[in-house]
């Protein structure tokens, strides 16, 4: 990097930046800019006015805090060896987590025992009474109850940012007067009631455990300040445990009513692809729209293969790991690797606090497994690559419309799912009844028994499925790469791309400072000393070829010869479209694209796991044969075949959310599968620059590149975060994740920022650094930004730095979302 001899500067010059800052705003919200029209300027000032963006630094990550304590291995059963609630469910996911260096990265939580009045916040004096009748056990679930408790209670403080409570015996069927499913006290329930207790005024719980945590569900049915959402083996009722309310249509009650989520899966062999589904449909769109201030995974893994069985203030997960490949109580297909991207996703909703407590999970070799990519993750690992996605099965996605039907009425995100109302539009029958399903029997105080056995009474595998599943595991775990690179992110700037500038008027849009106040507000954040710096080059001629054509370029260079007044004529002469140019247009071009290679360069050998380069001009509109629309050579483009020609790249995601369309991008990859370009943009019909039906959406790519060109236009109505976010959920990121690609570009355009009067759109900085974060769960990180347009200085500044915050691993600010447009 180049910054032309900026060394640290004085708290004067600070002040003088921030009062900068705000004249700027000022202005911005008084006086209406060229290029929009008065009821234009009129509805965007009165958006400005109703949204607050603050320019102060982003919260950063305060650590990850890990409580385990040998205590919890005492508790066992003393008459049955194979029993699948043992010590050693706890014992092997320590043992993986230390073998990869995990627990050591953590902030150690000291062991808490739970006080009996804190036992009884949730259940009866009589239950607490039965427990005392083993010491081993009572030690041992007081111990999961009072760790559970002093994780939350850490991170409501903000000792750290989130942490994972390696406990047992789990909790999520601890009933109130009733012990139930190797569960004493109902561990994440306790902590959410500590939470409530302690200020917090909207908790997310959410239940992966294969099995569905009923006492959860029954402990806050009624209270609209806890979302329980369960994603639980069902099978219409006839899986354990067994229960009518555990279907999706019992969805809370009184003021509770749409905060109870059960996601009921009905067929076994459910995998990555049918989870990521639930995922990016259901449980993301509603973390966002409920807003909590803290989430509580209960994280079981006996979902995970080979196993078995099946803004938030902060989020409770309820870690079982009893879904995961190979546990034979759930006899689900999850893999260990998709834990990470689970919890990563998560970690966008109220600022990371996620507080992970560990369920059930009795593969011991996918616990362990999923375990330690669930920590990893929420240390801010990259999440391992998962291979293409497929489809969710026919069952999975009859169960997430039936979800959708009975909560559609309680909130905004599910709007869009209306077809669910219209039988001609829906073809999965099942969606147009009700349960229950006829001839099923269900649990009920009525049909238990006297006497439960207590020997053997749990499923088990032949010794050729173990086999099969153990291979199963060791493949998936050696063909994962957990590869981390040195630095977080990498940072590349050059002051010498000022020298393009408008000779006859110092007003356009596209106008030097837009790159400094980009660098200036990285440094005041203090973002760079925690980059790692770039030296900037130009690419060379070699490379441009790759995407350019050869007359061009030698057009390009012809510039450099020529005074003052055959520039300003040459774009008119040459009949490019919305273009300027000066003696240094050709150099700062070659300059703008040389730095996204170098930071190409750097994440693709593993010196940064991230980057961003703020450059100009920008290039997503340059041709093959012409400059257009400010850019000259097509940085981006460059960039990817420089990635595919020097590292063989195979699957290269672009993703352009510049509020213009990138049609230049889209053309030179148009016929190309081994590149996913994907485009959010303003359309306006046709209308709006660069004014082409082309940006339409149905232009999805010709030949072999057919479907891979992905067009989001809007039209009429000026987007926002809403729109945003809810285009990457339901569009960006489920066609991302079944391309898998190995790397991503992203046309970091700013112009449908809040307050860009080019743009006239509504997306916030946070909104921004929320899609960064979503990115960021794929290719392994392996993400770079690259700058494009945006005009307003201080909008690009506060989104851009907020961009980089997030790549380094900081929580993702606070946003506003509200509910996304019809239209």
């Amino acid at each position: 990097m180049d910054s032309k001899g900026d060394g640290e500067e004085s708290q004067n010059a600070r002040g003088q930046r921030r009062q900068e800052r705000e004249r700027r705003k000022q202005s911005a919200r008084q006086t209406p800019q060229q290029h929009s029209d008065s009821d234009s300027d009129t509805e965007l000032l009165m958006s400005m006015a109703s949204m607050v963006v603050s320019d102060d630094a982003p919260l950063q990550y305060l650590g990850t805090g890990f409580i385990y304590d040998e205590v919890m291995t005492r508790h066992k059963c003393e008459w049955d060896e194979n029993y699948p609630e043992n010590p050693a469910r706890i014992l092997q996911p320590l043992a993986r987590c230390q073998q990869l260096g995990l627990v050591e990265r953590c902030i150690p939580v000291p062991l808490r025992y739970a006080t009996e009045d804190q036992i009884q916040w949730l259940h009866t004096q009589s239950l607490l009474e039965i427990a005392k009748a083993s010491s081993a056990t009572f030690e041992c679930s007081l111990a999961a109850a009072g760790s559970s408790i002093e994780l939350m209670d850490q991170i409501l403080q903000k000792k750290m940012t989130n942490g994972f409570a390696m406990v047992r015996p789990p909790g999520h069927h601890a009933m109130q007067d009733e012990f139930c499913g190797y569960c004493t006290f109902n561990n994440a329930a306790l902590a959410a009631t500590h939470a409530l207790n302690h200020g917090a005024e909207r908790v997310l719980i959410v239940d992966w455990d294969v099995h569905h945590g009923q006492a959860t569900q029954y402990m806050f049915y009624d209270d609209p300040r806890v979302m329980y959402f369960s994603i639980h083996r069902y099978e219409y009722g006839e899986f354990w445990p067994n229960l009518r309310e555990s279907d999706y249509d019992f969805i809370g009650e009184g003021k509770g009513k749409g905060y109870n989520v059960n996601v009921p899966l009905n067929k076994t062999g459910m995998g990555d692809a049918d989870y990521m589904a639930i995922f990016q449909t259901l449980l993301i769109p509603l973390a966002y729209e409920f807003s909590p201030q803290v989430i509580i995974i209960s994280s079981g893994y006996d979902a995970a293969v080979g196993c078995p069985e099946f803004r938030p203030q902060v989020i409770l997960v309820s870690c079982g790991l009893d879904s995961a490949v190979g546990d034979e109580k759930g006899e689900m297909l999850v893999t260990p690797a998709a834990y990470a991207h689970f919890v990563h996703m998560l970690s966008s909703v109220c600022e990371g606090r996620v507080c992970t407590l560990l369920e059930g999970g009795y593969c011991l070799q996918s616990l362990a497994e999923g375990c330690a990519m669930t920590l990893r993750s929420l240390l801010g690992d990259p999440c391992p690559m998962l291979p293409p996605l497929g489809e969710p099965s026919d069952s999975m996605i009859t169960t997430i419309l039936n979800v959708v039907k009975v909560l559609r009425p309680y909130w905004n995100c599910l709007q869009l799912f209306d077809y669910t109302e219209r039988r001609e539009t829906c073809p999965f029958e099942e969606v147009h009844s009700m349960p229950p399903r006829d001839n099923v029997e269900f649990s009920t105080p009525e049909t238990q028994p006297e006497e439960n056995d207590i020997m053997g009474n749990y499923p088990q595998q032949s010794e050729e499925t173990i086999a099969k599943f153990a291979r199963e595991i060791s493949r998936l775990i050696a063909e994962t790469s957990l590869a981390k690179a040195a630095n977080r992110t990498c940072f590349v700037f050059d002051a010498d791309m000022r020298k393009h500038k408008n000779m006859s008027d110092s007003s356009h849009p596209e106008r030097p400072k837009r790159i400094s106040a980009i660098f200036e507000q990285h440094r005041e954040w203090g973002l760079l000393k925690r980059c790692l710096i770039l030296e900037s080059r130009r690419a060379t001629e070699e490379e441009i070829l790759e995407v350019h054509r050869q007359h061009y370029v030698n057009d390009m260079k012809d510039t450099v010869t020529m005074d003052e007044e055959e520039l300003e004529q040459r774009p008119r002469n040459m009949r490019y479209n919305s273009i300027y140019m000066c003696k240094d247009t050709y150099e700062c071009a070659r300059l703008s694209a040389g730095c996204v290679l170098q930071a190409v360069d750097a994440v693709l050998t593993g010196q940064a796991q991230s980057g961003v380069a703020v450059v100009r001009p920008p290039g997503h509109h340059a041709e093959c044969h012409a400059a257009m629309g400010f850019c000259f050579f097509n940085n981006v483009a460059v960039a990817a075949a420089y990635a595919q020609k020097k590292f063989d790249v195979k699957r290269i995601l672009i993703v352009d959310w510049d509020v213009h369309h990138g049609n230049a991008t889209q053309h030179m990859f148009y016929a190309d599968p081994s590149v996913l370009y994907i485009s959010l943009h303003r359309y306006d019909n046709g209308y709006f620059f660069p004014g082409s039906q082309e940006a339409d959406a149905q232009f999805v790519g010709q030949g072999d590149g057919k479907g891979f060109n992905v067009n989001i236009p809007w039209s009429r109505e000026k987007m926002g975060n809403a729109e945003y976010m809810a285009a990457f959920q339901r569009i960006v990121m489920p066609i991302a994740y079944e391309y898998a690609p190995e790397l991503v570009l992203v046309s970091a355009g700013f112009d449908a920022a809040l307050g860009d009067f080019l743009g006239g759109y509504k997306v916030t900085p946070e909104c921004y650094g929320h899609m960064t974060h979503m990115l960021s769960g794929l290719a392994n990180g392996k993400v770079v930004l690259a700058l494009e347009g945006g005009y307003n200085l201080n909008s690009i500044s506060l989104s851009m730095a907020t961009c980089t915050s997030v790549l380094l691993g900081d929580p993702c600010p606070p946003m506003s979302c509200g509910e996304p447009n019809a239209k």
